[in-house]
């Protein structure tokens, strides 16, 4: 991805710059191939000299351009929280393009209800009981409006099931 870094009303310090890269380079790690281009301006504000900053950071991805601004006291802080705003916000992207595949390719995910049989919170991943019997596979990524420390054996759920690699898993999982 092309970097582009800028300091109005004020110099860049190496110590910025540096940050900038190893953010850019964990974004490249986890969402490969998504920003085209990022370009990340630190600007002093008016009272910069008692330390205001205004961090931007405009990422143009396959959708469109995603726009991160902070404002504060301490640029790295603020660098960290708009990088980390903006890994959110690409998740969010890729996770909106896969529903959006899965649904351009047809695929019709199941709905049902069943019951938590087996729960492994330790490695964030369980099985659900269908009542025909069989095991549904879910883990934590699949989990709506709850997390795996809430849930107990017994609880019951509804579930959408989909062909995972090794068998029968769970898209998504709520509780009931």
């Amino acid at each position: 991805m092309e970097l582009q870094a800028d300091a109005r009303n004020l110099e860049m310090k190496k110590l910025w710059q540096d940050k900038i890269n190893e953010e850019k380079e964990k974004l490249g790690r986890h969402h490969p191939g998504i920003v085209q281009h990022l370009r990340v301006t630190i600007e002093g504000t008016k009272s910069h000299r008692e330390g205001g900053y205004e961090i931007k950071v405009v990422a143009a991805v396959p959708s469109g351009t995603v726009v991160v601004k902070r404002k504060g006291e301490k640029v790295v802080p603020l660098l960290v929280d708009a990088f980390n705003t903006l890994g959110q916000q690409l998740k969010e992207i890729q996770r909106k393009k896969r529903q959006t595949s899965k649904a351009q390719e047809g695929i019709q995910l199941l709905e049902a209800e069943g019951i938590i049989k087996t729960l492994f919170d330790d490695e964030a991943y369980g099985f659900i009981s269908t009542p025909d019997g069989s095991e549904i596979y879910f883990n934590e990524g699949a989990l709506k409006d709850i997390s795996i420390n809430d849930l107990k054996v017994g609880d019951a759920v509804k579930f959408a099931e989909e062909m995972g690699e090794k068998g029968p898993s769970a898209a998504w999982v709520k509780a009931i």
